[in-house]
């Protein structure tokens, strides 16, 4: 058998329904197992019966019953000291509505196959004040290093993800490409068809419309451009870049046929999320992430600058 635990609610998750509280914590727990918990009174608050729609009140204390070993406990959820202290790193605004990260390349947003280190997983690091952990109402390729808006509350989770999928919010990347492209400017317009984990360029898939500029070039083999998705389909910017001959420096996924280094770089992704403009919606707020050092490293190398 094994043993039972007691566990304290935190602060910021203040008013949670007991459902969701148990998603957070233990994402690995079924839904009918829950339920079942629930109605043989294995699961209390305070020593009492509950429902799934509880709500949980900081300071109570849930009781939780022994589970199997492939659940995620409440202690592995719980973020560690050194976790705080780096996502905490990465906060480059806040106010009291939104929080905006620049997040580093390789790590991912949300868990998956193989991933257990991600920001989704270490958002309770983020309750300022007395809060719940804030939301994720976007995301950026685990290998795209940029800008991540985070929103403190449920009116403004509602409010950007609805302006994320009205196209409200301009964002513009950087890259690294190989070659230089043949115009200073253009608008690509390919829709994109999910084949096996990757996109593919075809006639059948959904539109995808992306706009590039040049900013500056290195003899023809490389070449610093300005990205801007008008569209948000999957790795767009990705498959857009290899569609027109110029992939993404670093990109592994889209660019396999050979491996081409400047020098000593860095084996990462060359995309940098850096720039998001909020005008449209919130406060006429326009910001922008520091480019990380291994990509200014190359920057430096050709001499290219940011105007």
């Amino acid at each position: 058998m094994g043993q039972v635990d007691f566990v304290k609610v935190r602060e910021c998750d203040n008013g949670i329904r007991l459902n969701r509280w148990f998603l957070k914590y233990y994402p690995d727990l079924p839904l009918g197992r829950l339920q079942k918990l629930l109605r043989t009174k294995q699961i209390k608050v305070d020593g009492k019966k509950c429902e799934a729609s509880t709500r949980l009140v900081s300071g109570q204390e849930v009781r939780i019953p022994p589970l199997q070993d492939d659940i995620k406990s409440v202690s592995k959820a719980v973020v560690n000291e050194k976790d705080v202290e780096f996502i905490r790193s990465l906060v480059i605004y806040k106010d009291e509505n939104i929080i905006v990260l620049n997040k580093p390349s390789g790590l991912a947003v949300q868990g998956g196959t193989n991933i257990k280190r991600h920001i989704d997983g270490m958002l309770q690091a983020l309750c300022f004040e007395n809060e719940e952990a804030p939301k994720l109402v976007h995301r950026i390729d685990k290998d795209t290093s940029g800008i991540l808006l985070l929103a403190r509350n449920r009116q403004y989770a509602e409010l950007l993800t609805k302006a994320f999928k009205d196209k409200n919010i301009e964002k513009t990347y950087i890259a690294v490409v190989y070659g230089c492209p043949k115009k200073n400017e253009m608008l690509i317009d390919a829709p994109l068809l999910k084949q096996g984990e990757n996109m593919v360029i075809a006639a059948e898939g959904q539109k995808a419309l992306s706009k590039m500029k040049l900013l500056d070039s290195a003899g023809g083999k490389f070449a610093l451009v300005e990205l801007s998705p008008k569209t948000g389909r999957t790795h767009q910017l990705r498959a857009h870049m290899k569609y027109i001959g110029n992939p993404i420096v670093g990109d592994d996924r889209y660019f396999i046929d050979k491996k081409v280094r400047i020098n000593d770089m860095a084996d990462k992704l060359y995309l940098h999320a850096y720039k998001m403009d909020l005008s449209n919606i919130y406060k006429k707020l326009v910001i922008t992430a520091a480019i990380p050092e291994y990509f200014r490293q190359v920057m430096d190398s050709f001499g290219w600058k940011l105007k």
